[in-house]
């Protein structure tokens, strides 16, 4: 057909380009088939592979040691953690208020008179991890046998502190006029019970008491924490 053209016609320059078109096509043809046939050989082999097991025992063996390794920590911060669990909760098991024995000075000081001796001691009170040091007052008075015991100076009422008077030989208390004997004992007033009477004892001639304190607008005589 090609004969039939005249040679620099129009037509015989687009027969010329689309025979060049129709080779270059068969030859990208011939490329992706050469190109599918290395993958189809290629994905054969590769099943055909044979995986040694030896090879997979260094990553088994690495996976057990991290295992190990994993316990073993959580096992040490296991341990490691008790001291500062029982610190944590040492204020919440321990008593509010840490009640030791006072020094007030040697029993003869407090045996020439029957008036009450006044004595300003340190108490410590603990509030969770915070310790305050506060002075509290005491009186020291001597029975009718001669034994000595020691007052409280807080008021069994609202915890006002009662204050002794040698004009009218009795304590007073300034907030509701409560009255209370040489002793200790209630003479009048709104106070629901006698001053407190601490515990006390002599070590080496030198009377110690041990400070607490004690529920308000009770009759009874209830420590507090």
């Amino acid at each position: 057909m090609r004969g039939d053209v005249p040679r620099g016609s129009p037509e015989r320059i687009i027969i010329q380009y689309s025979e060049s078109m129709m080779q270059k096509g068969t030859v990208a043809q011939h490329h992706k088939d050469d190109r599918e046939d290395q993958k189809t050989s290629g994905s054969s082999v590769g099943h055909t592979t044979h995986v040694d097991d030896n090879e997979s025992r260094p990553v088994t063996g690495r996976r057990a040691f991290l295992a190990w390794l994993g316990l073993g920590t959580v096992g040490v911060g296991g341990f490691l953690s008790v001291p500062l669990v029982r610190f944590a909760l040492d204020p919440l098991t321990r008593a509010a208020t840490e009640t030791s024995w006072t020094d007030l000075g040697p029993t003869s000081d407090f045996m020439e008179t029957g008036i009450p001796q006044k004595r300003t001691i340190n108490i410590t009170n603990i509030d969770g991890w915070r310790k305050v040091v506060s002075e509290k007052a005491v009186y020291v008075v001597k029975k009718a046998d001669n034994s000595l015991a020691v007052l409280s100076s807080s008021c069994p009422h609202l915890g006002c502190s009662v204050k002794w008077n040698d004009d009218g030989k009795q304590f007073k208390c300034p907030c509701h006029n409560g009255a209370f004997a040489a002793d200790g004992k209630l003479l009048s007033g709104p106070p629901p019970r006698n001053l407190d009477e601490l515990e006390t004892r002599v070590t080496d001639g030198r009377l110690q008491v041990k400070y607490q304190s004690f529920r308000p607008l009770v009759k009874s005589k209830e420590v507090l924490a």
